[in-house]
């Protein structure tokens, strides 16, 4: 029996599990059982709470199909507002160790409880090899990716984790899960990759959907959003601090010109605990 907590960040929802002290067997095959939405408790994805040697506390990330992520934005918020709500830290400012590398987090709370969170998500990687992506050395932006007929002008940018960034005109009624699929698993992407389908509304605001790496399409995505605003910019479109309206609710990112890493603000919320009963 294993106890858990569920929670999400504007939609994207994970199930935590505080294994500090204890040794969870099989994470993957976990994550996929507890994720089903109905015969387990329903969920994005699996995040491990674990001990670090290099940070405050050290994430894991496993998507609701089992497999491993580096980083998720929302997921690593509602992680940071576990620590503080149960009490495992008071500080609001920690550090998190990911497969992405070192996070540091502000906690902005109300009430005794953590409302909001800001996530340095670090510097974005942009040259093709760490992406990854096949193909010839450089950056990726605006790039022609051919898909059964159809051409789709690409950008790729790596948070830790891949990202392809397409803009569209009437993204509401873009056939995401006809194309999402087919994009993350391109064999340009050695290890697939999410994708943003995006609509321009201004230069300091854009509506997202996401396609997730292993989870199909999401309420949310923090990195995805991060690499929306990079790739904006990068394409002369958006500005360097801009709102992003997800299905799940909106994020604040802003790309800092100072120290070249991506801030990212949301919200992060405890739906509920209970005891996970089949391990």
């Amino acid at each position: 029996m294993i106890k858990f907590v569920k929670m999400h960040g504007i939609g994207n929802d994970y199930i935590f599990i505080d294994a500090r002290n204890i040794s969870i067997q099989n994470p993957e095959e976990i994550a996929v059982k507890m994720s089903n939405r109905h015969f387990g408790v329903g969920s994005d994805g699996l995040i491990l709470i674990l001990c670090s040697r290099s940070a405050d506390f050290r994430m894991r990330m496993f998507n609701s199909d089992g497999s491993e992520a580096e980083m998720c934005g929302n997921g690593i918020r509602c992680f940071a507002k576990y620590l503080y709500d149960k009490g495992i830290t008071g500080a609001m400012n920690i550090s998190v160790e990911t497969y992405a590398g070192i996070k540091y987090i502000n906690l902005f709370i109300r009430n005794k409880k953590v409302e909001k969170v800001r996530v340095d998500m670090g510097e974005p990687l942009l040259q093709r090899d760490e992406i990854p992506m096949q193909g010839d050395s450089g950056m990726v932006i605006d790039e022609s990716l051919h898909l059964n007929g159809v051409k789709f002008n690409i950008s790729a940018i790596s948070m830790g984790n891949p990202h392809v960034v397409i803009f569209v005109e009437d993204v509401k009624n873009f056939p995401v899960g006809k194309y999402g699929p087919l994009i993350e698993n391109h064999p340009v992407f050695p290890n697939r990759t999410n994708v943003e389908f995006v609509e321009i509304i201004n230069e300091n605001e854009v509506m997202v959907r996401t396609w997730e790496r292993g989870s199909g399409e999401t309420l949310a995505c923090g990195t995805g959003a991060s690499a929306v605003t990079v790739s904006g910019v990068l394409a002369y479109r958006l500005s360097r601090k801009i709102n992003v309206h997800l299905l799940g609710g909106n994020l604040e990112i802003e790309w800092s010109e100072e120290n070249n890493h991506i801030y990212l603000t949301g919200p992060a919320v405890e739906v509920f605990e209970g005891y996970w009963t089949d391990y």
